[in-house]
């Protein structure tokens, strides 16, 4: 019998972008008879996230709810869950302190990569202390040796790339986004680590370098042809001097800010279990 859900399983059942699909699997999983009520219960936190994501919020609530009282890791995954969903509403002052509690549990239970991930959603809700969290979620990723908990690495030194580079400290975010794609590179997937490069060239175009941005970017357009994003860099760097794309595009304000990278996925659901 299962003593808990396997991460493997949680990543084959939730399908990134799709979050209807991913509850109407996650709910026939959570079904199936051979299930501890234990696993069953961490998938029930897991579709009341999909839930969250279709903005079905008193549902959502209403099912984690339904789990409670919790203990050990689904405690966790409860508090995690529901911190989520009251920042998606806009409640983050409702948010903190509860995400802070999931953190707290987690580290308490030996619960490593619930801990960076929970440090990585309050690094989102709590804004004037995102740094904190940040490099509190990178501290406990440095206890791990476990490749798929490493992969958070990916993000958070991504997050504390734009962070850095919103603050107007270019030179640092270059040093967060190059361990970005170190990381993506180590442990992270094939949409990591283009976005990890897409965001690194980003970074030297604010830098002044370039050159370099430029051949980073065409490299990116030979993998993916169709990516606006690398369309968008492509035009500004054309506009700043350097030469031109290859293919038409319309090029945006050179001194504009893109702080999103190649990614369609929603802002809400970016950084989760297959991030």
């Amino acid at each position: 019998m299962e003593e808990r859900l396997e991460q493997a399983e949680l990543d084959a059942l939730w399908l990134p972008g799709d979050p209807i699909a991913s509850a109407d699997r996650l709910a026939a999983a959570a079904a199936e008879p051979d299930r501890s009520e234990l696993v069953r219960a961490e998938l029930e936190t897991q579709r009341a996230r999909a839930l969250g994501l279709q903005g079905r919020f008193e549902e959502a609530e209403a099912l984690l709810e339904s789990l409670e009282p919790a203990f050990g890791v689904l405690e966790v995954r409860v508090l995690l869950e529901r911190g989520r969903l009251r920042n998606a509403v806009g409640r983050s002052w409702e948010a903190v302190p509860i995400l802070e509690a999931a953190l707290r549990t987690a580290r308490r239970d030996d619960e490593l990569a619930l801990a960076v991930e929970s440090a990585l959603v309050l690094a989102e809700a709590d804004r004037t202390r995102a740094q904190q969290w940040i490099e509190e979620g990178l501290a406990d990723l440095a206890g791990s040796e476990d490749p798929r908990t490493l992969r958070w690495g990916v993000v958070l030194h991504d997050l504390k790339g734009w962070a850095l580079l919103s603050d107007g400290d270019a030179a640092a975010a270059l040093v967060s986004f190059e361990d970005a794609v170190e990381y993506a590179e180590g442990y992270g997937t094939l949409d990591q680590q283009f976005a990890a490069k897409w965001a690194l060239g980003r970074c030297l175009r604010e830098l002044g370098r370039l050159p370099e941005a430029l051949e980073l970017q065409r490299r990116l357009a030979t993998e993916r042809p169709d990516e606006p994003a690398v369309a968008e860099e492509l035009a500004a760097l054309a506009a700043l001097g350097t030469q031109e794309p290859e293919r038409d595009s319309t090029a945006p304000d050179s001194t504009a800010q893109h702080d999103t990278a190649p990614d369609d996925t929603a802002p809400e659901e970016r950084h989760t279990i297959d991030s």
